[in-house]
């Protein structure tokens, strides 16, 4: 057994048994193990005592638009992983799109790994794409080591990257489960979009009507009818619609391989409270009524959504004009999640275990990432330090994001991030980006949510 290197102590662990007062030994970038408190400091080894801030396992991010290379004005992997480092990231999976190339094809795939390789802060990895013309490239982008693949039912909004009717859905959904591969789901239903009144000008409510949520609701039950006839595993995408939850239970009863996730603005913001014109609070789907948020909030709870992702989908400035219809659809939170959920979580009796288990290990189970999500011996060293009664007011320029736009801007949250550890290495703190250790990681051995087998590759 190596030597210990690193003893991180505090009175709140967060472990899978729930929160302690513990010393977490570290050796060679892995957890040797999560000792009492008082444990004696190994010699040779180095004592971080961290008082009463919060240790979590690193939080893992499945669904970033790092948007590099070809819109790095948007977003590139230097800042983002920066301001993920600041937030308590510790690993992120990037979105196939909104960069030029998509990733769609391996060739595709090497370029963004090139251009991420000398600028992730933290662990990197990829979605691939599934498009109507690259069927063929599935399997090669699968044992070419991408989580995955993201595919839209209704436009994307950026034209290298179309949607798939539902022939060219079923299609792809036959071949990633010919190699026991995951579908991950951008689900609104065109037809409800096409037929819905079509949004224009400052007005929130015109643009929630623009998005019903018999869009999602319709896609999602396509969804579940595909996957249950090829034996598939799918995962829905930034859930908004809580009219959508009782039919993804129902399919998990029934041993449909679905799983869903939903986004912090989802959990936090509401349409009641967004201001005309301004459409740093749009997305795709969209932020819904309180009431509907509540809904969501309870299907956290019993566990039919697994887990909570930031959707970081930023532009630059001029993108977001204050006309519904024209400004571009996304919320920018990458380093902001933590805090976000953490001061909603409390605020409904939630705790930090709750926290982790849809920030950190939920994530990192869906990607298959066995060595990520918690701590405990063998997992890799990564941590986040949160004090969770301190509060903090969001200034978007204090941001790490490119730009410098979001709509947590001006709120007041609890949970301030004190530091942020990569396989052991210190890489963030107070705020401060203090090193770069990330490496560019790929699909890894292990069972991922109701995988048939263990992934070969």
């Amino acid at each position: 057994m190596p030597d210990v290197q690193l003893v991180l102590r505090s009175t709140r662990v967060i472990t899978p048994e729930g929160a302690r007062p513990a010393s977490v030994t570290v050796a060679d970038g892995r957890i040797v193990d999560v000792l009492p408190h008082t444990a004696e400091v190994p010699a040779g080894a180095r004592l971080e005592d961290v008082g009463d801030d919060a240790v979590l396992p690193g939080l893992v991010d499945s669904h970033v638009h790092v948007n590099d290379p070809g819109r790095s004005e948007w977003e590139g992997f230097w800042t983002a992983t920066r301001a993920a480092a600041a937030g308590g990231i510790t690993t992120l999976i990037d979105m196939p799109l909104n960069s030029l190339p998509p990733t769609t094809t391996v060739d595709n795939l090497r370029v963004k790994q090139e251009v991420a390789r000398a600028k992730a802060h933290i662990d990197t990895g990829f979605w691939g794409g599934a498009i109507p013309s690259n069927l063929k490239d599935l399997r090669p982008l699968h044992e070419a080591g991408v989580f995955g693949f993201k595919c839209f039912l209704s436009p994307s909004g950026v034209e290298e990257f179309p949607e798939l009717d539902p022939a060219r859905l079923a299609a792809a959904i036959a071949e990633i489960a010919s190699f026991d591969g995951l579908l991950i789901v951008h689900a609104e239903d065109p037809g409800h979009l096409a037929a819905a009144p079509q949004t224009s000008g400052p007005a929130y409510a015109s643009f929630l009507a623009s998005r019903p949520r018999a869009a999602e609701n319709d896609a999602i039950a396509l969804l579940i009818r595909l996957a249950r006839e090829h034996d598939a595993r799918v995962h829905v995408l930034h859930l908004s619609s809580s009219d959508a939850l009782p039919l993804i239970a129902a399919a998990r009863r029934e041993g449909v391989r679905i799983t869903a996730e939903t986004c912090p603005h989802f959990l936090t913001l509401t349409a009641e409270e967004v201001p005309d014109g301004a459409t740093e609070f749009k997305c795709c789907p969209p932020i819904r009524e309180r009431e509907n948020q509540d809904a969501l909030w309870q299907g956290l709870a019993d566990g039919t959504l697994d887990c909570v992702v930031s959707d970081h989908s930023p532009c630059t400035t001029d993108l977001k004009t204050p006309d519904f219809g024209t400004a571009w659809g996304g919320i920018s939170s990458l380093q902001l999640g933590l805090p976000a959920i953490w001061t909603a979580a409390r605020e409904r009796g939630h705790s930090l275990e709750d926290v982790v288990r849809w920030m950190s290990a939920g994530p990192a189970r869906l990607a298959g990432l066995t060595g990520k999500g918690a701590i405990a011996p063998g997992y890799d060293a990564d941590f986040a330090v949160l004090a969770p009664e301190e509060t903090f007011t969001v200034d978007p320029a204090r941001l790490h994001h490119r730009n410098p736009i979001t709509a947590y801007a001006g709120k007041t949250l609890h949970g301030v991030v004190r530091g942020t550890w990569l396989r052991g290495e210190r890489i963030a703190e107070d705020g401060n980006i203090t090193g770069r250790s990330g490496l560019l990681i790929e699909r890894n051995q292990g069972l991922s949510f109701g995988s048939r087998r263990a992934d070969p590759a």
